[in-house]
């Protein structure tokens, strides 16, 4: 049924666990996609951002929509979360970040796929390699060769799939 995506989620503002758990909820709700699996629930420290820590996940997707599609979706379900843009890596109420789409490689001012910073950090790389652990990131080679450059940031599983 479409293309495989994967999508990441993250929230360290008010109630955390739960926008993760209502991210997963709307993204299952998505038309045109079915929600194929999610990862573990993750505490994870801020990377180059502030505030409190963040409960992390990663969810894979199956989707007919285009990328960009998929995007405006995303974005549609972070402003419903109240997400506030004011400044660069501002705490959040919800982060959706469209990871990976397929095989392609996507550089435009408002989508790059794969996420520029997917492999700099933990809190994506270890749910998305809990959700498949030889998945390989385009043009950059198996997920699983980053993790030892992530291994200094801290990142604890709080909740099962």
């Amino acid at each position: 049924m479409g293309k495989t995506a994967y999508i990441g989620i993250g929230s360290n503002l008010g109630d955390a666990v739960g926008e993760v758990k209502r991210a997963m909820e709307a993204l299952e709700a998505l038309p045109l996609s079915r929600l194929e699996a999610s990862s573990s629930l993750f505490r994870t420290a801020p990377v180059d951002a502030g505030g409190d820590d963040f409960i992390n996940a990663v969810v894979q997707l199956s989707s007919t929509y285009t990328a960009h599609e998929l995007l405006t979706r995303l974005q549609e379900i972070e402003a419903a979360a109240g997400r506030e843009r004011p400044y660069r890596n501002a705490p959040r109420t919800l982060d959706l970040d469209l990871l990976l789409y397929g095989d392609e490689c996507i550089d435009m001012p408002t989508l790059q796929v794969p996420h520029p910073r997917m492999t700099e950090r933990a809190f994506v790389l270890i749910p998305l390699l809990q959700l498949d652990p030889f998945v390989s990131i385009p043009g950059k080679g198996p997920a699983h060769e980053f993790v030892a450059r992530v291994s200094d940031q801290r990142i604890s599983k709080i909740s099962a799939p």
